[in-house]
């Protein structure tokens, strides 16, 4: 499975939504967007996580550099992972909770359970 990454608007919010395997290949991918994001002068960015079917240690690299390049220019970052459980989200979203979690970086971020939360006024989960 390919990983693509889909962009939206939402309001102030640039909506970046990834889907399929972010594996050390497709890292780069998921940069380059966010990289353009903020070059095109847009600061608050959405990364839509639902449906990652996996995240290894390279994607949450990438999260991590995208955090510090949008605090660095008084942007922000928020998450979608819908809330653990088998019967609330996807196993991929389970997954990258997990990863971000077992790696400790999981408090460096706005997590919302889903898009609309995220990009309202809504507290991060």
């Amino acid at each position: 499975m390919t990983l693509t990454v889909e962009e939206d608007r939402s309001g102030p919010w640039t909506v970046l939504r990834v889907r399929g395997e972010w594996d050390p290949a497709s890292c780069p991918e998921v940069r380059r967007r966010v990289h353009a994001a903020v070059a095109a002068g847009r600061r608050d960015v959405v990364l839509d996580l639902t449906e990652v079917a996996s995240c290894e240690a390279g994607g949450v690299g990438v999260l991590i550099a995208a955090r510090r390049l949008l605090n660095s220019c008084g942007g922000r970052l928020r998450l979608v992972l819908p809330a653990t459980g088998p019967a609330t989200a996807p196993a991929g979203a389970t997954q990258v909770r997990r990863v971000l979690e077992s790696l400790g970086v999981r408090r460096l971020f706005e997590v919302y359970g889903d898009l609309t939360a995220a990009t309202g006024a809504a507290p991060a989960v």
